[in-house]
């Protein structure tokens, strides 16, 4: 339910703030007083497409503000967990800016959300029903939507097979035509990738390989100047017959006497010894180095050649062996993942058949369950239509097959309404026989029909009493108010039989303030309710037998 609204700087509104209530609500006033211009401004707050032409003159910006209690209806839940919205679950509160620089900024519960998903939200929020619905009953096409619409949980769980065997027919369709058409791409593709995954796996890379290998070609590739290197130096410290490391020794072995003489000395004899030791144990080292030291020059031959490996697959799949490695994944993953080898198109194709052979006979059990649910619309449209005085109509929900037997996802159904008005006339489509005044009749039994089990929280009618008047009007009134027990009903109307039925009216007038022309909405009281209806009735000129009238009115919608 659509519990108030803000509207600022739109249109000829500056400023208006209305509560609403639950049923009916009537709003009247007089032809351009702006009454169209509220159900604007909800149409926007839905989702609707807008313009910087509804932006109040001299204004920067307008804002739209509509406050809603949580709706109830099945999905709703969902669409707030993806949107990321939250909430008590008792109001919602849509937002809507829109500045003469073009930007437009929707929010939901102070969640900015994209036009997209406003209009997602809003379709859970408000049903507006008026001239373009009357269009849209006029397209043969949205005649199908209808009658699914009409269909019963079990019908729908039908239409969702339908629909998902459809989808799984198309997708493998598509992909077995992409192949068919870049067939000779495609399997280049497959082979080449095929080579490079058997090229990479051959090679047995290792993470930090290639580091190990060049310190190992370095060593091999400079063997002799390694060899006369440790010769030299262990020469140096350990032959002669006064080698280095007997002097070292023998400095050890004098300072040692006197060490115990001076602090100072005892630091020298303790630097002279480390420094001895450290020097027998590189000796020692140097002498295992040489006599394992062996020039291989079978192993420099192969580590040059696993570096020469290394480097092609550098230069082909990346710029280090971690990046090959990744890249070895990425096309390991891409074969696995291709149903296509040259010998499966074959069973593509056979599956495919039985793909499209599933989804005929999901959409023939679609058919045959329209048919059902086809014969109960038109009696409860007929039902509907004849109190609305339309007794004399026959109404008949006609279906057609798509061109060549081809599948939607709507099944092969093409639907149509067929109407006549008149006894003794052929029924013939609904969009050239029905007049103004008998659209909004069939759009009103339509909506009946629908009200309780739609679930919308508001529904609003857009002057859908066009062009009619009398016990129509009446009768309308009536639908429109039984229409009410199920959803909170805003209704532009003209009628004074329609108005009065209503639980409660608003008056819109224009006025002039200031030199400028602004639109104000006040709710009626009981009295002003009768001079209003009057006005209805009369016109200009209120008189006594008007006010009764509307008094009478008034009677009978209570009664």
């Amino acid at each position: 339910m659509l519990q108030e609204i803000s509207i600022t700087n739109f249109a000829i509104i500056p400023e208006l703030r209305l509560s609403f209530h639950e049923g009916m609500t009537a709003l009247t006033g007089e032809t351009g007083a702006g009454k169209s211009i509220i159900i604007d401004a909800l149409g926007l707050l839905a989702g609707g497409r807008g313009s910087s032409d509804y932006i109040r003159q001299g204004a920067d910006k307008c804002i739209l503000e509509g406050l809603f209690e949580w709706p109830k209806q099945e999905g709703f839940e969902a669409l707030m967990e993806e949107l990321g919205i939250e909430s008590d679950g008792s109001n919602l509160i849509v937002r809507r800016d829109m500045s003469l620089a073009g930007k437009n900024v929707c929010r939901v519960n102070g969640h900015i959300v994209t036009l997209a998903n406003l209009r997602r939200v809003g379709s859970y929020l408000v049903d507006i029903q008026g001239q373009n619905e009357h269009q849209e009953l006029l397209q043969p096409e949205s005649h199908l939507v209808l009658l699914d619409r009409f269909g019963d949980s079990t019908f729908q769980q039908k239409k969702r097979a339908y629909q998902e065997a459809y989808q799984a027919y198309r997708e493998l369709e598509r992909k077995v035509r992409k192949i068919q058409q870049n067939e000779k791409n495609y399997v280049q593709r497959i082979d080449m990738l095929n080579f490079q995954q058997e090229e990479i796996a051959a090679a047995q890379l290792e993470v930090g390989e290639e580091e190990k290998l060049r310190e190992e070609r370095d060593k091999l590739s400079n063997y002799q100047k390694i060899v006369d290197g440790l010769a030299t130096a262990y020469g140096a410290l350990s032959e002669g017959e006064q080698s280095s490391l007997d002097g070292v020794g023998m400095a050890v072995s004098e300072i040692q006497s006197i060490a115990h003489l001076d602090s100072e000395y005892e630091a020298i004899f303790d630097n002279i010894q480390s420094a001895y030791y450290l020097l027998q144990d590189a000796v020692g080292d140097m002498s295992r180095q040489i006599d394992l030291l062996e020039l291989d020059e079978n192993r420099l031959e192969e580590v040059t050649q696993r570096m020469e490996t290394i480097r092609q697959l550098k230069r082909k799949y990346g710029d280090s062996v971690e990046a090959i490695l990744a890249y070895y994944e990425e096309i390991t993953e891409e074969l696995d993942s291709s149903d296509f080898t040259e010998s499966q198109l074959d069973k593509m194709k056979n599956e495919l058949t039985q793909k499209e052979e599933w989804a005929f006979q999901c959409a023939e059990e679609l058919h045959q369950a329209r048919k059902a649910i086809a014969s109960d619309l038109e009696q409860s449209i007929l039902r509907e239509l004849k109190s609305l005085y339309m007794e004399n109509t026959e109404f008949e929900v006609r279906f057609s097959t798509q061109a060549n037997g081809r599948l939607d996802e709507q099944g092969f159904d093409i639907v149509e309404f067929y109407i006549t008005t008149n006894p003794g006339e052929p029924l013939k489509p609904l969009v050239k026989v029905a007049s103004g005044g008998e659209l909004s009749r069939v759009l009103l039994a339509l909506k009946t029909i629908f009200s309780s089990e739609q679930g919308v929280t508001s529904i609003i009618f857009d002057e859908v009493d066009t062009g009619v008047s009398g016990r129509v009007a009446q009768a309308i009134a009536d639908k429109i108010l039984k229409i009410s027990k199920y959803s909170q009903v805003l209704c532009i109307t003209h009628l004074p039989q329609v108005a009065a039925v209503a639980d409660y009216q608003y008056y819109i007038v224009k006025k002039v303030v200031g030199g400028r022309t602004q639109t104000s909405v006040a709710e009626l009281a009981a009295a002003e309710r009768e001079n209003e209806i009057a006005r209805m009735l009369a016109g200009s000129e209120i008189t006594p037998l008007t006010i009764e009238h509307a008094k009478e009115l008034l009677r009978l919608a209570k009664k």
